[in-house]
This record gives C-alpha cells, structure tokens and sequence, in this order.
C-alpha cells in the first residue's frame, strides 16, 4: 500500500478515536455529533469554526477526516432538535461563503449512556458523502443494522489469503489481511473487525501468544477468533478453545463448512 494511502488511513483512524473519545468525555449528558462533506476542493473546516465561534452557546469540538474528508463536529448538551437546527444554520453559512460547496451533512444526537462505537463513528462519516444534499440526513444507530461484518484473515500464504479474501466478500463481509501476527495486531486496532481468521504459524508472534494479544487489546467488542490452521494436534486444539477461541479447523477445509462456522460465530 503506498505510503500516503496508509498515512491517509491512520490519519482517518485517529480523527474517528478522537471524536469516539470526545463523545466519552463528555459524560453521562446527551451530544450531539455531525459530519459536513462539501463537493470538489472546497474546504470548510475554518467557516464551520468560525461560525460556531460566533452563533454557539456551548463548547464545541472540530476535526478533518481525511479519509472522507468531510468535517466532524461534535456539540456536547446538544438535543437532536438542537443539533438539526445547528445543521440548517451550518448549511445556510457554507452555502453563503463557499458557492458551489452543496454540504451534505448527516448528524445525531446520542442520548444519556448511549455512545457509539468508533466503527459507528466511521459509518457516519461515509454517509455524509453518500447523502443527498437537499435535506440533512438523521442518523440513527439502526443505519448500522445493514453494514457489512468485518473479517481480518491473518495467514503468511498470500495464495490462502486471496482465496479466503474472494470467497468472504462473495459472502458479503468485508474483508483486511495480514501476512503475520505484528500486522494483524496494528490493524486489529484501526479496523476494529467482527472477527479475526487466523493461522497458528506465523511470523513475529504466533499460535496462543497471538490470540492472548488479541483478547488482551483495549477494544470496546473484542473480535472472535477463529483459527485456521495445519496445526492438528490435540493438546493445541485443546489449548485454543481454553484460551477462548470460538472455534476451530485444520487444513484442508471445506469452504462450505468454513463459511456456516463463521456465520454462527458472528450471529
């Protein structure tokens, strides 16, 4: 992957574990969050900030999403009514100061307790380009209902790799890879998937030390883990389904049974 996409890609994370973050800080009290998506090369970042600077009452968090490049605000005390209206008074200043912007905004408003995940967080951000820029779009978590399951295959055979890539995207997931358990690890944070395939030989770290990382990580929904592998001995199946994995198959496999196992680890 070339340098800048990956640069690019953390750059996107970070903004998303900023903002999830900002949502915790603000306690137990209701917030409003909102992403503006302006068409072509028009960046409004420094007319949102100085809007709200001068019409906002309350504090108020801004930030660039680079991969989406849209904008993200997040308004603590905020109700969905309060946080609507924000949006119609953001809108009306881009399309005053930047012709040609069209914003397309989606937001939400997250009750007491209720705080979305970074995942959630990223799903939002993407809807802001997809909206139609006539209306603003209301977010709610039930738009995650139809997002794709997230599947991270970690094997140092590309050829298994691109197989199992080409047959879980058929099944409808999406799908990441990694070549060995280092790998696997950094993206296991930055990607926050459904679950981890896995191999037990891998370069780095490998076998039960990857899993006890995996379990060990400070993640909101820790993946399950299945483990793909040629190891076949007892003790270390054994050992895995202690350890936590939920489940378990050697190689060869069948792809039929591979893909009814992954289902009934993720429902």
């Amino acid at each position: 992957m070339p340098n800048t996409a990956t640069l690019q890609r953390e750059a996107a994370v970070n903004v998303y574990r900023s903002v999830e973050q900002g949502l915790k800080e603000t306690g137990a009290e209701t917030c409003g969050l909102m992403f503006i998506h302006c068409a072509g090369n028009s960046q409004p970042e420094q007319q949102v900030r100085t809007h709200l600077e001068q019409t906002s009452e309350s504090a108020f968090q801004v930030w660039k999403d680079g991969a989406t490049q849209a904008i993200a605000v997040l308004l603590p005390g905020l109700s969905l009514d309060e946080v609507h209206y924000e949006g119609l008074r953001i809108k009306h200043e881009l399309q005053e100061t930047l012709p040609g912007a069209d914003p397309q905004i989606t937001l939400a408003s997250f009750p007491e307790g209720e705080r979305p995940s970074k995942a959630t967080i990223q799903h939002m951000a993407e809807s802001s380009k997809l909206v139609d820029s006539s209306e603003i779009h209301i977010y709610t978590l039930d738009n995650t209902a139809d997002e794709p399951e997230r599947i991270l295959i970690v094997d140092n055979d590309p050829t298994v790799r691109e197989f199992l890539q080409l047959r879980l995207k058929m099944q409808g997931y999406e799908t990441y890879e990694a070549v060995d358990g280092l790998a696997a690890l950094e993206l296991i944070e930055k990607v926050t998937p459904d679950l981890v395939l896995t191999e037990l030989n891998l370069y780095g770290i490998d076998g039960l030390p990857f899993i006890h990382h995996i379990q060990n990580l400070e993640m909101e929904q820790p993946p399950k883990i299945v483990v793909l592998t040629e190891q076949r001995v007892e003790q270390t199946i054994s050992q895995c389904f202690r350890s936590g994995v939920d489940d378990y198959m050697t190689k060869p496999f069948s792809p039929v049974e591979l893909d009814a196992r992954i289902r009934r680890c993720l429902h």
